[in-house]
């Protein structure tokens, strides 16, 4: 039987009255990417405290290669991104990516960390002077630096521009088809798409849907209904989601229903297309069904 690479094994936090996790398991094998997914408060930065010893689990267990997490031995090979990171006042960014990349045996090549998540311009400012977005790239950038086996990323490319995020992604990519193994959190659901071999979505503490992209969008059954026209009529079974100049989008319960409706609307149209349902409309679906 493989080990898996983390887990959590019927978990239960408590802060006060709120249960940050209700009697959770989840695993991350080796050389996957797990999304956790979920709304602010839904107990996802908990579970990576658990899994990277910051926290001792209430009830149930929590493991690292096998491991207590809180154990030093544990956490050698690993990266971390926190959701909020600081730097110290008195070093550049360039200075702090090379002190961190020292302290292990086998580091990441430096240069192909510069280049992946855009460092160049500012390794030789002040980290603390430097943007939001560019102070969470050094943060990210600082997760790989050691060549680990695997990296806790806690919305990793908040804040962070478009095409950054991009690169950043290819070079995740890379990190897992070489075996590397992420957890990853994220309010982009784009970015789980792109990244995850696995969802986990969480609401309240609990565990509401888990498995592949394909599997939390076959949950619902919801399609998504594309069409041009001079107007967005109503149509039954379904819901106008957005319109771009004459594009227009509705997410259906019924799309064979709705697409009927369309047809005996009377209304001009054309590019019609039905589709599953995006991760994004999955997601949304599933919170409101269970809030």
């Amino acid at each position: 039987m493989v080990m898996p690479i983390a887990e959590l094994q019927n978990v239960t936090m408590t802060y006060g009255a709120v249960k940050a996790l209700d009697d959770v398991s989840l695993t991350v094998d080796e050389g996957t990417a797990l999304a956790v997914l979920g709304p602010n408060g839904a107990g996802k930065t908990t579970a990576i405290r658990l899994l990277t010893g910051l926290k001792r689990a209430q009830k149930g267990k929590a493991r690292l290669f096998g491991r207590n997490p809180r154990s030093p031995a544990s956490r050698l090979t690993i990266g971390v991104t926190p959701q909020e990171a600081s730097f110290p006042h008195a070093m550049k960014a360039g200075e702090i990516l090379d002190f961190a990349r020292k302290h292990y045996a086998e580091p990441a090549p430096r240069d192909a960390l510069i280049e992946a998540f855009g460092l160049e311009p500012n390794l030789n400012r002040m980290a603390v002077s430097l943007s939001g977005g560019q102070q969470r790239k050094l943060a990210v950038a600082l997760a790989f630096c050691g060549g680990p086996r695997v990296v806790f990323l806690d919305e990793p490319t908040t804040g962070i521009d478009s095409d950054s995020r991009q690169r950043m992604w290819r070079y995740i990519q890379q990190f897992k088809a070489g075996g590397g193994t992420i957890f990853l959190t994220t309010h982009y659901l784009d970015e789980a798409e792109a990244i995850a071999s696995r969802i986990v979505l969480i609401n309240e503490g609990k565990i509401l849907r888990s498995g592949t992209v394909d599997d939390v969008r076959s949950a619902v059954q919801v399609r998504v209904i594309r069409f041009r026209a001079a107007n967005a009529p109503d149509l039954t079974a379904a819901r106008h989601a957005t319109s771009d100049a004459e594009r227009h989008t509705y997410l259906s319960s019924d799309a064979d229903e709705s697409v009927r409706a369309l047809v005996k609307s009377g209304l001009e149209f054309r590019d019609l297309e039905v589709l599953p349902a995006s991760l994004e409309s999955a997601v949304n679906e599933l919170l409101k069904v269970s809030s």
